[in-house]
């Protein structure tokens, strides 16, 4: 069999999740047709890319425009934003959506395609709500290919690790989150703040402004803001090196960074909302329901009167969320292994997403 696709294969979140899909397909032995997003594939976030399958994919990148017809069905990831164009009239589309306001172009563009798949059920709904009646559900996966547990000791001291990921923005809710963990746990030795944020949009002057004024001036030694990772080894390590993961966004499509922690056995204080809801539950994480919602406009990455990306994300009590953390605090005392969370790695296995990915196209 024959998987004809459209994706981003490079080091973003979009690439990382296509990658494991095509590791998939290859493993069970199919060919493959590969139109790729970008128009080059950058594999070097990656652990064990064997020459086999850099092989299978420049064979992929080599057949797509001798073979492939229009007719045939594609499989495509991608933002809404740039999913109107196709290569096949037959296009299953994979994106993510995370506002509560789709416009009349992102309406359109889900109309055009013959299916979109959404891996957030609350985004399905909305988007039924519109009309569209040609969008389904689809959960994402663990990557097992990058993220392992590490049985390593991080620290010579018993402090609880907090950890913060996500690219610095407001629909992510950094700069609260962090502010109300500095009123609560600030240069407390017992505790400590890990901060992979990143945001490789940003100018780096003006991200370090950002958090200058977040701190007005003050110094914390538990702390940390870290900087690009460009390896998913690096990035496992990070994970690894936590006790609680934080999963506070006011909007996600499903929280890759977040699911991965809980995935490898951390405790968790989630947002209970939007695409954490797929996987985020009160057997694995301790959930913080929203109390509201808020405008997602920061007039940076999301600005209003816009053709895409309008809308709310959902906020949260500042008190419910540190309350919330202290629930973690006591398990992670109590064991600092998630064990229930370490079942989403069956749960939602790769051979899953590669199995439901082929029922829809």
């Amino acid at each position: 069999m024959t998987v004809n696709c459209h994706l981003p294969v490079n080091s973003v979140s979009f690439g990382q999740l296509s990658t494991l899909f095509l590791r998939e397909v290859f493993k069970n032995k199919n060919d493959v047709i590969l139109f790729p997003i970008g128009n080059n594939i950058d594999l070097s976030t990656q652990e064990s890319i064997d020459k086999d399958f850099g092989d299978f994919l420049n064979k992929g990148l080599n057949k797509a425009l001798v073979e492939f017809n229009r007719s045939s069905p594609l499989f495509k990831l991608w933002h809404l934003n740039g999913s109107f164009e196709s290569f096949s009239n037959e296009q299953t589309l994979l994106s993510f959506y995370e506002l509560d306001s789709p416009t009349p172009i992102e309406l359109n563009i889900v109309r055009n395609n013959k299916k979109v798949l959404f891996s957030s059920k609350e985004t399905v709904s909305l988007f039924n709500t519109f009309g569209c009646k040609n969008v389904d559900y689809l959960p994402l996966a663990f990557d097992q290919y990058n993220f392992k547990k590490i049985n390593k000791k991080y620290f010579q001291d018993d402090r609880i690790v907090f950890n913060l990921t996500g690219k610095l923005e407001k629909r992510k809710h950094h700069l609260k989150i962090i502010k109300a963990w500095i009123k609560k746990y600030g240069n407390n030795k017992k505790y400590s703040l890990q901060c992979s944020i990143f945001n490789p949009f940003l100018k780096p002057e003006d991200q370090t402004a950002i958090l200058n004024n977040l701190l007005e001036g003050k110094s914390y030694f538990n702390i940390n803001f870290l900087g690009f990772m460009p390896q998913n080894k690096i990035y496992n390590d990070y994970l690894n090196s936590g006790d609680i993961i934080i999963g506070m966004s006011g909007g996600e499509g499903w929280g890759l960074p977040e699911f991965h922690s809980v995935a490898l056995g951390k405790h968790a204080v989630m947002l209970n909302a939007h695409g954490y809801k797929s996987w985020a539950n009160e057997s694995n994480s301790v959930l913080v329901n929203p109390n509201s919602k808020i405008e997602v406009y920061d007039n940076v990455f999301f600005q209003k009167n816009q053709i895409f990306n309008q809308g709310n994300i959902y906020d949260f009590n500042e008190d419910d969320f540190l309350s919330a953390c202290d629930t973690a605090i006591e398990k992670v005392e109590a064991n600092r292994l998630n064990e229930n969370g370490l079942s989403l790695q069956k749960e939602f296995s790769s051979e899953k997403l590669y199995s439901n990915i082929l029922s829809h196209i």
